[in-house]
């Protein structure tokens, strides 16, 4: 996941007012940031995977993974020992979460019950950037963003058991829980749907006119796939055949992107702009903004919360200057998760 940002505020702010306002016909609740749980500590973040059964947040960490019980708002364990962590995926008929190590080139194996630490699986390709379970085969899948491929994990046997070649760089995936998984192609501004079976890339779909895209998230009763793209649009494909139904306007620097079920919501969480662009999915073809609600310069990934249809982002303040590998400063200790929700 990409984690360079343009500290561009009032540019920022005036994109985002002149993005569109709250549509009649939407039927989503006005929402904003309700509350701000204040973890601090040392280094950085990726991805956030929320445990819906067990009310548990998974925040990536550099070398570690928190679990935040959301109800009571704390942190209740570590995942430690995970080498540039990216992303967690959940196997809830496993009962067992994997993390997907990014400077280790290996998988860390955990019990969602007690936490524990039960296995490290090693030989993926390198630096394992996302990560999910695939409850059509049962296997996890991780993303290599130095390799371009996919590695398929066998829980069972503790082990990668195939290599999955892609088109380009991988970025953000989805499982569509039916034998395809999907993943963007970030340097070639592609999508790419893998038969999770036989492990095979079936097509490649153009994502034009999505730049360089991150976040995915799908609509799985209608077979919509949402790719969030760095030049502000949120393109729409049809995931039986790849033909591009809609593109929607969002934020400045998105990185990731949930759909909501239950309200027929997308949430779009844009680092640049400081903003969560709200779509109402109308119908599977049609899609409105109905929101740009204010977050924090920084607020770059996200989990969604189904039951309480609630968003959990990462964020930090930004400081002056940036680091030698130009990568933005943030303030010492103010790393947060934020909860954007109904007042």
């Amino acid at each position: 996941m990409r984690r360079s940002l343009t500290i561009a505020l009032l540019a920022s702010l005036a994109y985002a007012a002149a993005m569109p306002s709250v549509a009649a016909n939407a039927a989503v609740t006005p929402i904003k940031v309700i509350q701000q749980w204040k973890l601090g500590g040392a280094g950085g973040w990726d991805y956030l995977s929320f445990d819906a059964r067990r009310r548990h947040l998974f925040v990536s960490r550099g070398d570690r993974v928190l679990v935040v019980d959301v109800d009571g708002g704390k942190v209740i364990g570590t995942i430690p020992n995970t080498n540039g962590v990216h992303g967690v995926a959940i196997a809830d008929d496993l009962h067992r979460g994997f993390t997907s190590n990014g400077k280790s080139h290996s998988v860390t194996m955990f019990d969602l019950d007690t936490l524990k630490t039960l296995a490290t699986i090693t030989g993926t390709g390198q630096k394992p950037d996302a990560i999910l379970y695939d409850n059509a085969s049962h296997h996890v899948f991780t993303f290599n963003g130095k390799s371009g491929t996919a590695s398929v994990i066998d829980p069972a046997k503790k082990a990668v058991i195939a290599t999955i070649v892609l088109p380009g760089k991988p970025e953000f995936a989805a499982s569509g829980d039916n034998g395809h998984v999907f993943v963007n192609i970030e340097d070639k501004s592609e999508l790419a749907d893998i038969d999770s079976a036989t492990y095979k890339v079936l097509h490649v779909w153009p994502l034009a006119p999505c730049e360089s895209p991150s976040g995915l998230a799908m609509d799985r009763a209608h077979q919509r796939l949402f790719s969030v793209c760095d030049n502000r649009v949120m393109t729409v494909l049809d995931a039986h055949d790849g033909h591009r139904v809609a593109t929607v306007p969002i934020g400045d620097g998105p990185d990731a992107v949930t759909f909501d079920e239950g309200t027929g919501t997308v949430y779009s969480s844009n680092g640049e702009s400081g903003t969560l662009t709200v779509v109402h999915e109308d119908d599977p073809d049609h899609y409105t903004v109905v929101a740009n609600v204010p977050t924090q310069i920084s607020a770059r990934t996200q989990a969604l919360d189904p039951q309480k249809h609630r968003i959990y982002l990462s964020s930090a303040q930004v400081a002056a200057g940036k680091e030698a590998n130009g990568h933005p400063k943030y303030v010492p200790g103010s790393f947060a998760i934020l909860t954007v929700g109904e007042p």
